[in-house]
C-alpha cells in the first residue's frame, strides 16, 4: 500500500485536516462541546498509533485495533462516529481515497437507567447550605434539574434572560442546546423562587452573559465541578448521586406519575423515542412487580397447587 493521498496538497498532515474539519463542523453549527469531542477522540486515535497517516494499510489496521478493544457499547460508538465523520469529510474532499470504517455499525446500547428513592432525594436536597451562594446555586440546579431533567450542560448555559419567572419556564437557547433546537421547559413554583433567589444574590457588575449556576466568582460551572460537588453530598447521604442520575430521576417519576412518553420525549430533548421508550419500559415493569404484590386476587382466590404430571 502506498501513503495515504491527499488531494490536491499532499503536505496536509492530519492535525491540519482536523482543525478544518471541525470548523466546517462549527459552520455547520455542532456546539462547542460536540467540536471538542471531535478533537480528543481523533487526537486520542492519532496519540495512540502515530504512524495512522503513513499509509493506508496503516490507518485501516490501526483503526480496527483501536475499535476492537474491550469497552462499553456508548464509548464504542462515540469512538466510531467521531473518527468515521472526520474521515468521510476526508474523503468526500479529496484528502483521502477510502474510509476504512464508513461502513461499521453502531453495537446495541441498552444503556443504564438509574433509578434512586425519592427519600434519598430528599436528603440530597437537604444537604446544600443555601445560606451561601454555592449552596443556593446547588440546591436551585438539583431541583431544576429534577422538575424538568434538564441536560446538565445546557443547564450550565442558562443566563438570567432564559429565566422566565411569570410563565414559568426557562428557554433553552438553540446555540446551547444539544439538538440545536429551541426548547420551553416548564418549572414549578418551588424552582423558580429559588432560581430568582439566586439571580438576585449575584454580583452587580456580573452582567446579563454570565450564567444563572455559576461559580462564586463568576465563572462557568464545569460538568466536571458539578459532578464532583454532587460527590460530596453523595458521601453524606451514602447513595451515589451524578448530574445524568438527576436526570433519570425525574424521567422515571414523570412516566410513574402519568405524563405521556411523547411528552417525556420533548422534555428530554430526545430526538427519537428510543431512549425515550427505556424509561416507558422500566416503569411498565414496575407496574408487573407492583401488580404480582398487590393483586387484590391474592386474597380473594387461593392459591393453586402446582399440578404434577
Amino acid at each position: 500500500m502506498g501513503r495515504v493521498k491527499f488531494i490536491p496538497k499532499e503536505q496536509k498532515g492530519w492535525a491540519d485536516l482536523l482543525d478544518e474539519f471541525v470548523m466546517w463542523k462549527l459552520v455547520e453549527g455542532v456546539s462547542d462541546q460536540t467540536a471538542s469531542d471531535y478533537y480528543s477522540h481523533v487526537k486520542l486515535f492519532m496519540k495512540r498509533f502515530p504512524d495512522s497517516w503513513d499509509s493506508e494499510e496503516n490507518l485501516k489496521l490501526n483503526l480496527l485495533e483501536h475499535l476492537s478493544q474491550k469497552m462499553r457499547p456508548a464509548t464504542f460508538n462515540n469512538r466510531l462516529i467521531y473518527i468515521r465523520t472526520f474521515l468521510s469529510w476526508c474523503v468526500e474532499n479529496e484528502y483521502l481515497k477510502d474510509n476504512p470504517i464508513s461502513k461499521l455499525k453502531k453495537r446495541k446500547d441498552e444503556g443504564r437507567i438509574i433509578d434512586i428513592e425519592l427519600s434519598s432525594l430528599k436528603k440530597l436536597l437537604e444537604q446544600p447550605d443555601t445560606n451561601t451562594f454555592a449552596g443556593l446555586r446547588d440546591y436551585a440546579l438539583i431541583l431544576l434539574t429534577l422538575d424538568n431533567g434538564i441536560r446538565p450542560k445546557e443547564a450550565m448555559s442558562l443566563i438570567p434572560k432564559d429565566f422566565r419567572e411569570k410563565s414559568l419556564e426557562i428557554i433553552i437557547r438553540p446555540e446551547v442546546a444539544k439538538t440545536r433546537k429551541i426548547r420551553r421547559l416548564p418549572i414549578s413554583e418551588i424552582t423558580a423562587r429559588a432560581i430568582k433567589r439566586l439571580i438576585s444574590v449575584r454580583h452587580d457588575d456580573w452582567g446579563n452573559d454570565v450564567p444563572i449556576f455559576c461559580s462564586y466568582e463568576g465563572k462557568h460551572l464545569t460538568r466536571h465541578t458539578w459532578g464532583d460537588r454532587l460527590e460530596v453530598y453523595s458521601k453524606r447521604i451514602g447513595v451515589h448521586v451524578t448530574p445524568y442520575a438527576l436526570r433519570h430521576c425525574f424521567a422515571l417519576e414523570f412516566i410513574r406519575n402519568g405524563a405521556s412518553a411523547f411528552h417525556l420525549q420533548k422534555a428530554l430533548g430526545h430526538t427519537t423515542m428510543a431512549v425515550t421508550r427505556r424509561y416507558v419500559s422500566l416503569v411498565d415493569e414496575d407496574l408487573r412487580v407492583q401488580h404480582t404484590k398487590a393483586s387484590p386476587l391474592n386474597n380473594l382466590v387461593p392459591s393453586v397447587r402446582k399440578i404434577k404430571i
